[in-house]
This record gives structure tokens, sequence and C-alpha cells, in this order.
């Protein structure tokens, strides 16, 4: 009788474990985030999207208004067009600023809207006019690296 009542133990233990797994990999993988509110579609046009990724959160003054849908490359302006899918109620105006974030110093990229002041909403299907690109560290490191090698060369 004892060893049942052990063996329950150990059972009921594993399972609360498994469940725990369970719940960080789809905390991690942004898929715990799953919201059936109705939401419209927009797009922005980025020169660069950094880590940006599919399923990365669209804030909007800290708070997530909305997720990225998809990331495709468009080869005729040679730029990355990102989809953007956020909840209805939440309306934007037509002249909202979107640039491409990170959250901390090595966090997650994600997308963050600023709201412009003109009357008009965004409507399904439009597209943001004004972004700013992911600001890539590797890119700011080499180009202080090349204006401090510049700087040595001009002394001379």
């Amino acid at each position: 009788m004892k060893r049942t009542v052990l063996d329950l133990w150990v059972g009921a233990f594993v399972a609360v474990g498994i469940a725990a797994i369970l719940f960080l990999a789809l905390k991690v993988g942004n898929l715990s985030a799953a919201n059936f509110a109705e939401t419209y579609r927009i797009e922005a046009r980025f020169d660069n999207i950094g880590g940006l990724k599919v399923r990365g959160p669209v804030k909007s003054a800290g708070v997530v208004v909305g997720r990225v849908t998809d990331i495709r490359f468009d080869p005729e302006t040679y730029e990355a067009v990102v989809s953007l899918s956020v909840e209805s109620r939440y309306r934007f105006p037509k002249d909202t600023f979107a640039s491409i974030l990170t959250a901390g110093l090595l966090g997650e990229n994600y997308v963050g809207l600023d709201a412009g002041g003109d009357e008009k909403k965004l409507q399904p299907g439009d597209t943001i006019a004004k972004t700013q690109s992911a600001v890539v560290l590797e890119k700011l490191i080499s180009q202080f690296m090349f204006n401090k090698a510049s700087e040595g060369d001009s002394g001379k």
C-alpha cells in the first residue's frame, strides 16, 4: 500500500513538472500570448529590421497592442515589409511613427508605435509612412572604430 501511494505522489510531481516546462516553453516562444481579439492588418517598411521576428510584439506606450504577423523582402525597393496585426480597439492616426526598438541592452526586438496627431485613422491594409529602422550594434561599433581610425590618420 505504501508503495502505491509513493508512486502516486511521484507521478503527480512529474506531471506538475512537465506542465511547468510546457508553460515556460510557450512563454519563451510567445505562443502563450495567443489573443483571440479582433485585429486589423497594417504594414510598415524598414531599411533594416535587425533581429525582429514573426510573432514579435507591437507596443505603444509600453503596452502590447498587437503582433508581427509577417516579414518579407521587397525586391523592387530593397526594403523589409513588416505586416502588423493590431487589436481593433486600438486605432492609430495616419501619421503614426513606427520604429524597431530593443527591450533592454540585448533583449528582443519589437515594433514601437508612436501616435501622431492626425484626425484620420489608419485603415486595415494601410502602410505606415514614417518608420525608423533598427539600430544594429555591430554597425555602430564599426562606425566608431572607423571614425577613431580616421582621426588617428589625420594627425600625421
